[in-house]
């Protein structure tokens, strides 16, 4: 089979790297500066293509690992975009983090040139990319799904077709919104521990031994004890991001978002104050930071 990606980015290289090595398909990925480097993909064998018609050309599969609707709308809508080239029968899976109505919106396009569509986000983390064991909710027809399980394979542990198109994005937005409203609060919570002089690995373990035990004080701990950002290499603005396309969702279907405000405007000022590179759980030290500027 041939796999177009676009989106070597944090996550998509790991998606890459395990299509090439575990999943005996040929790869064809977009040449981008937003890239990890790709000399190891490379080496496997994988195509470097200069357009993205370049890629619809030559895949059976498009996988799209981009940050969030803008970006997928033009990788699909544009004029030299994805729908202007793509082969009839291609079946594009959208790994993005994006708001449903676009989604439908950018299905439409695919179908009326010929293929199909699956909203399919991910969950876990960069880590998890790498190693081949994220998960995925998708959206769509099954028929689809069934035919792009064997790439899907090669770098997930878990593949839930959770409904019709669009299901798979909203469920990853209420998915992000319980994860990052847990870390921001988690994160607050430890620079409050820290600015009154509590021990961060006494704090960190009567949470791990309460109420507070999660996978949100497993991602952040790391940081909280010993400063170490790299357990979860994901971007504030990302996390922003994906909480304003929650509230965007949640808007539209008259659903209360007084708590997700809150979190917004939390993360919205850590991101206007910067810096524009950290992660999730510098929050701790970037609320602290706030509290004393």
């Amino acid at each position: 089979m041939q796999v177009g990606i676009i989106g070597v980015g944090l996550m998509g290289h790991g998606i890459a790297r395990n299509i090439l090595s575990r999943g005996r398909c040929a790869l064809h990925f977009l040449d981008h500066p937003g890239n990890q480097p790709t000399d190891h993909l490379l080496a496997q064998g994988g195509r470097a293509c200069a357009t993205i018609a370049e890629i619809a050309e030559a895949s059976d599969v498009v996988i799209l690992c981009v940050t969030g609707s803008p970006q997928v709308e033009a990788i699909i809508g544009a004029p030299d975009g994805l729908a202007a080239s793509l082969r009839p029968g291609t079946i594009v899976v959208d790994c993005s983090t994006a708001l449903p109505d676009s989604t439908l919106r950018m299905a439409e396009l695919v179908r009326a040139a010929g293929g199909d569509y699956l909203d399919a986000p991910m969950t876990r983390t960069a880590q998890h990319a790498h190693e081949g064991t994220l998960n995925l909710l998708v959206g769509g027809a099954a028929e689809s799904l069934d035919a792009v399980r064997p790439v899907l394979a090669s770098f997930t542990e878990n593949v839930d077709h959770v409904g019709p198109l669009g299901h798979g994005h909203r469920l990853k937005l209420l998915h992000n919104y319980v994860s990052v409203g847990f870390m921001t609060l988690l994160a607050e919570a430890a620079a409050q521990a820290a600015d009154t002089g509590i021990d961060p690995q006494v704090f960190v373990d009567v949470l791990a031994g309460g109420g507070g035990a999660s996978a949100a004080l497993d991602r952040l701990a790391p940081f909280i004890v010993s400063q170490d950002r790299d357990a979860l290499p994901f971007y504030v603005s990302n996390a922003l991001k994906d909480i304003d396309y929650y509230r965007s969702m949640s808007q539209a279907a008259g659903a209360q978002t007084s708590v997700a405000d809150g979190v917004s405007a939390a993360l919205a000022a850590t991101v206007a104050a910067g810096p524009n590179d950290a992660y999730v759980p510098e929050l701790v030290h970037l609320f602290r930071q706030r509290k004393d500027g």
